[in-house]
């Protein structure tokens, strides 16, 4: 795994949370349960929201300004919890500033952005990771080894299904479902195909999808069909004004993976079930320390501990975070299309 060229050499590390949305208060919350670091700065442009956040969490310095979060040399982490749009902004910013950044998913709203944020990472040589969440988590590491157990045979289809009723909750600069929960089902098929069938399977693809505009103008509902180069098909499904209901299934030449918790949102029990065609299924239990922010912070802060650049595999890498904006962009363009 590459490294960065310094290192964060505080050593219990700081961290510096940008902006007041719900998603703060949950990654506040993750960062107090593994209790290895601090949460050391807030900054957000509403005071009620930031003084809350604030006292709730024991936060000690808030800041009106997001530019002067980062450049608070008390910082180390910065994290990014602001709407979409802005990401590829305050990533750049940070990374000038020297910071390891952790930036809420999807990385942006499209592919002159991600790649200007990868860029200045890569430019300044700083820790970088998308927050993708469950992919540090026990339970997706479980779905990878049974697949790569052979116990399904070769892969062939794979549906997933995220609905959630958050729209009204959501910026709509941000650009609706694709980006707010598409990005759920099409990272895990994304880590699926580049771990199980390698990554020259995605480097060729045919997709045909269709969808419906909300009142902000943005795609709320959308469904994409994949058919990727070693043949793999894939049905996604996503819509941000109804739910909450996740489905992810995997079938395979010899038998079928069915996620029966929701993949997206892994807690301390999550379960799964293996079938071997016309066969009584296989229940696997997956037991773990908490939920998927949890492992998160144990990741990064384990990263960072290693002078790693990035996270490792589950979890997303920058090259990873690139590609699933492209299937992402690539399923917009094809229901506007």
């Amino acid at each position: 795994m590459s490294q960065v060229n310094h290192k964060v050499n505080r050593e219990v590390k700081q961290w510096g949370i940008l902006g007041t949305s719900f998603i703060s208060g949950v990654m506040a919350a993750a960062i107090r349960q593994d209790g290895q670091s601090k949460i050391y700065a807030v900054a957000g442009r509403s005071p009620e929201p930031r003084d809350a956040l604030a006292q709730q969490y024991d936060i000690p310095v808030q800041h009106e300004s997001y530019d002067a979060l980062i450049a608070d040399p008390e910082v180390d982490i910065v994290y990014i919890a602001l709407p979409n749009h802005l990401h590829h902004e305050y990533v750049i910013k940070a990374a000038q500033a020297g910071k390891a950044i952790l930036c809420e998913k999807s990385l942006s709203v499209d592919m002159e952005k991600t790649d200007a944020a990868l860029a200045a990472v890569a430019q300044n040589q700083v820790f970088f990771a998308e927050g993708l969440m469950y992919l540090n988590h026990p339970f997706t590491a479980k779905i990878l080894e049974v697949i790569k157990s052979g116990k399904i045979g070769e892969l062939r289809s794979i549906q997933g299904q995220y609905t959630a009723a958050i729209s009204q909750f959501v910026n709509p600069d941000s650009k609706g479902a694709l980006y707010n929960l598409g990005c759920y089902p099409v990272s895990l098929l994304h880590l699926i195909i580049e771990q199980c069938c390698g990554c020259e399977a995605l480097e060729s693809y045919t997709l045909s999808a269709m969808g419906r505009r909300g009142q902000d103008g943005n795609i709320c509902e959308a469904q994409a069909n994949f058919q990727f180069g070693n043949g793999l098909m894939a049905q996604l499904h996503t819509a941000e004004d109804y739910g909450l209901h996740a489905e992810f299934t995997i079938l395979g030449s010899t038998g079928s993976l069915q996620i029966t918790s929701n993949p997206w949102l892994p807690e301390a029990k999550n379960q799964l079930t293996v079938t071997q065609y016309e066969q009584t299924p296989e229940v696997i239990d997956v037991e773990a320390e908490g939920d998927g922010f949890l492992y998160q912070v144990k990741s990064v802060l384990n990263a960072l501990g290693n002078n790693d650049a990035h996270l490792g595999r589950p979890a997303a890498r920058p090259e990873d975070s690139r590609q699933i904006m492209k299937l992402l962009t690539d399923w917009e363009a094809a229901v506007t299309a």
